[in-house]
């Protein structure tokens, strides 16, 4: 398993960020904007640290909701943002290669994977700010949420583990290794 591009470029970290980038925007249009399941602070009022409560069914606690998920988005952005530009900046060779390799990408799931642990245990469980869907089932919906979030990991870890390195074409391995396949 190459954890390096053939640039010397170590690219786990700036992928990781990427995946906790890319998961919040995932999280963040489809469960809060598209299927509106929850918003940041959807079940202030019940939480765990007192929280004043912004319910999403009138004007004024929508709009706060509206706030905060906005500032989440900036942060995932952020996220994307310094994923992208450590990426570019340790990649210097060959950069198409690298958005075909399995290593960006199954570090990407990892950081989605670590994106949706880390919300779900803080935002769901200890700060209880909001549920992925609340009522009767919330707990399963919020239980399955950090599921996802281990399968990500682990099938991201699958993906990374079967890369060879970022930038390698078949002219450029080193000659025992072509000679070996040749």
């Amino acid at each position: 398993m190459a954890q390096r591009t053939i640039d010397g470029a170590d690219i786990r970290l700036p992928a990781t960020i990427l995946g906790v980038g890319l998961g919040g925007f995932v999280d963040g249009i489809l469960l809060h904007q598209v299927f509106q399941w929850h918003h940041m602070l959807s079940n202030t009022g019940n939480d765990n640290i007192g929280v004043r409560d912004y319910p999403v069914d009138t004007v004024s606690g929508l709009q706060m909701n509206t706030v905060w998920d906005g500032l989440f988005h900036v942060l995932t952005w952020v996220a994307v943002l310094i994923g992208l530009a450590m990426l570019y900046s340790r990649v210097t060779r060959s950069r198409g290669r690298l958005w075909r390799s399995p290593m960006l990408w199954g570090w990407a799931l990892i950081g989605w994977g670590l994106f949706n642990l880390v919300e779900g245990i803080i935002d769901h469980h200890i700060l209880a700010i909001h549920h992925v869907r609340s009522g009767e089932y919330q707990l399963w919906w919020d239980l399955g949420f950090l599921a996802l979030g281990v399968v990500l990991i682990v099938v991201g870890w699958l993906v990374q583990r079967r890369a060879t390195a970022v930038d390698v074409c078949a002219d450029q391995r080193p000659t025992s290794t072509r000679n070996r396949r040749g």
